[in-house]
């Protein structure tokens, strides 16, 4: 499961990850805590934008929680929210977004992005599985769930201890990317760009080609 707090953010920072896993056969879903509206565009464009975009990467179990855009912050509700799905999912994994503050890269670092991974680590440890949290999700036939492993986006850099190679499916994330027209459609140089960054992050772990990194935390 891929908790985010924004249409987009997902295929920005871990679409290639997700395009890897879906062609092995794993089932991945997300966690959408905002429609985007806060920009220019209306949420149920974002909302469709970001439908689309999972489509590319092989995703469709695609869940909005309709919180405000901009003002995000990681309360009891998010958490206990974020545990719903989670406990309905029930994955081995969960890749949620660093609750620090990226300092290389502080256009990255925005406080709607930080209190969702905030939330995500409280709802992956300890409300999905312990069953004395948020009672009304037992009551709604949602057993508890331990997540083992939690994946970190845009950690800071000295955190990061994991890379995927996405070389082979850096076109899906390219096109999930495009999917968001409102974000990206005027960006005649978004294929070099990206190209570009996931070639020097692949360098830094000795991989040739393109590829994504994490922090990966062991939550069991």
């Amino acid at each position: 499961m891929v908790v985010f707090a924004h249409p987009d953010d997902v295929d920005f920072g871990a679409a290639g990850t997700v395009a890897a896993w879906t062609s092995a056969g794993v089932e991945v879903a997300y966690c959408v805590g905002t429609s985007g509206e806060a920009g220019s565009h209306p949420g149920a464009v974002r909302e469709a934008e970001q439908r689309a975009a999972a489509a590319e990467v092989g995703v469709s179990d695609v869940v909005f929680l309709g919180y405000p855009d901009g003002r995000l912050t990681a309360s009891l509700d998010l958490r206990r929210d974020i545990a719903r799905q989670i406990r309905r999912f029930r994955p081995d994994r969960v890749l949620a977004w660093s609750p620090e503050i990226n300092w290389d890269h502080v256009v990255t670092a925005h406080p709607d992005h930080r209190a969702m991974g905030e939330a995500a680590f409280a709802a992956v440890y300890p409300d999905a599985r312990n069953a004395h949290a948020h009672p009304e999700l037992l009551a709604e036939g949602l057993r508890p769930w331990t997540v083992p492993e939690l994946w970190l986006a845009d950690a800071p850099a000295r955190l990061r201890n994991h890379a995927v190679d996405i070389t082979a499916h850096f076109d899906r994330k390219l096109a999930a990317l495009r999917s968001h027209v409102t974000q990206t459609g005027g960006n005649s140089g978004l294929e070099a760009q990206l190209r570009a960054h996931f070639s020097a992050v692949a360098a830094r772990h000795g991989i040739t080609g393109l590829a994504e990194e994490f922090q990966v935390v062991d939550t069991s």
